[in-house]
């Protein structure tokens, strides 16, 4: 038998069919319209998230035949709102990339509340989180804070909406993951927390329950016969699953349209002293694996940004060999804050910049810095993780980074990732390890598919990159990136 995997992401929507060995036997992919209404705003038609939601499982699913189960992941922290009697959003989804809610969460700061919300979700206070985007629709949606109040709506995560609109109404649930990454939930006890809720002004009639990620999220008929829905997680916790990082220490780093990088601290939960993230890795039957997580906001994205903003590139694909012809003698560094600076720094008010430009600066060296920076963002979260991860008092991790998403299959890219930082960067041969990671899940529930400890000796290492930079060079490197990096913020903060 079969396992459909739904992968609902940032710029599209795909839907990969697994075999019982894992093995890829159907796949389909279709893009979407990104919104952007003001300045840092960042939306999409939740109708357009469903119908290519569905039309890649019907254009997968033609390909492959019938499937066993369904597993789900999807774009954290995006916020949809809907009606419970029809199913209709009030608004469009709040993507996690908008930054409307930065005032807000500035104020919250100014008011100390910071250290209480950190203390109970893992988290900071930043528009990058849901709480602030639901309470932004509840008070600018006529009508919708009163709704609310009476039970007339609910919100969720798009796993949670996709699951609503899969069986027809009859589910209105999460995974542990997604629902960390709300801000409203205490990821210590396991639960929604009312005090949170009454900061950030929300009703709990509006919440979904929470499951563990390999639990049974109902059923959907929508495709023939009855389909259950076997596994959920956000896109990196599946990321994490996919490469098998089960053991404490092991990290990855996923390079979507931004670029998130996982450790799994196993059952301790491990404070960050560096202003990274705290969060759940996953869980299975009823036990937390906690994990500490490390988000750039732009990492594929500065590629699109040089396909479709400076129309330097046709296809993301040019960069390599571009990256490769670059003037060696020109030091470019783009600091693509284009939507803010995530870890470690939290700048919300911070725009994207460029240093040393010349005369000479084409498309080459464009191409070159966009692939560095992330590289360079990089390494500002693994030396922050490994110092926190160090503190706990925990063994050294072994150091090797897992990669995997559409931007590690640049071998420019993933060499200048292992010089800068230091280290061997693995490279699987399974690069979408996020419809696996979840495929998995729902697998091994439906009892097609190995435990934890077999699925884990069937990754596979397609190449190891091993750094050649000299050790002076790459700290002259990356104190240029930290310079850029200083001057930048400043520009935020004087604008």
């Amino acid at each position: 038998m079969h396992i459909l995997a739904i992968d609902q992401g940032t710029t599209s929507s795909r839907a990969i069919v697994f075999d019982k060995d894992l093995r890829v036997k159907a796949s389909a992919q279709r893009e979407f319209t990104q919104h952007y209404p003001r300045s840092g705003w960042v939306e999409h038609d939740p109708e357009d998230l469903w119908d290519t939601t569905l039309e890649t499982c019907h254009a997968a699913l033609e390909l492959a035949g019938p499937v066993a189960a369904i597993g789900i992941t999807n774009q954290r922290e995006t916020l949809l709102v809907w009606d419970r009697e029809t199913g209709e959003p009030i608004h469009r989804a709040i993507v996690w990339q908008d930054r409307r809610t930065a005032e807000i969460c500035a104020d919250l700061k100014a008011a100390g509340h910071e250290p209480e919300v950190t203390a109970r979700t893992g988290l900071l206070l930043d528009p990058y989180f849901t709480a602030t985007k639901l309470g932004w629709v509840l008070d600018h949606v006529d009508g919708a804070r009163e709704r609310a109040e009476r039970g007339e709506l609910a919100m969720g995560t798009v796993d949670c909406f996709l699951i609503w609109r899969l069986t027809q109404g009859r589910t209105h649930a999460t995974d542990a993951t997604n629902a960390a990454r709300t801000m409203l939930y205490n990821i210590a006890k396991g639960g929604w927390d009312a005090e949170l809720c009454k900061l950030f002004n929300v009703p709990m009639a509006l919440l979904p329950e929470v499951r563990d990620c390999n639990a049974e999220f109902g059923e959907t008929t929508l495709f023939g016969a009855p389909i259950p829905i076997l596994g959920v997680a956000g896109d990196q916790q599946a990321a994490t699953i996919g490469q098998a990082c089960f053991e404490p220490g092991m990290l990855k780093s996923t390079y979507g349209t931004g670029c998130f990088a996982l450790m799994n601290t196993g059952a301790t939960l491990v404070p960050s002293q560096n202003r990274l993230l705290t969060t759940i890795a996953y869980q299975f039957d009823g036990q937390v694996t906690y994990a500490l997580e490390g988000a750039i906001f732009v990492a594929g994205a500065v590629v699109q940004w040089l396909r479709d903003g400076l129309g330097v590139i046709e296809d993301a694909a040019q960069t390599q060999a571009l990256a490769e012809a670059a003037d060696p003698t020109q030091e470019v560094i783009i600091v693509p804050a284009f939507t803010g600076l995530g870890a470690p720094y939290w700048r919300p008010e911070s725009r994207g910049a460029v240093f040393g430009l010349s005369r000479n600066s084409g498309p080459a060296e464009f191409a070159r810095a966009a692939l560095e920076s992330v590289g360079f963002q990089t390494r500002d979260l693994a030396g922050a993780m490994r110092a926190d991860w160090a503190s706990s008092g925990a063994a050294p991790s072994e150091g090797v980074l897992r990669v995997d998403g559409g931007m590690s299959a640049s071998g420019f890219a993933m060499q200048f990732l292992a010089d800068i930082l230091g280290a061997p960067v693995d490279r699987p041969h399974v690069l979408e390890t996020t419809a696996l990671g979840v495929a998995w899940l729902a697998g091994h529930k439906a009892g097609i598919m190995p435990d934890a400890k077999g699925f884990a000796q069937s990754w596979a290492l397609e190449r190891r990159f091993e750094p050649q930079m000299e050790s002076a060079t790459r700290d002259t490197r990356y104190a240029a990136w930290q310079r850029a990096v200083q001057a930048t913020i400043a520009a935020g903060d004087a604008g």
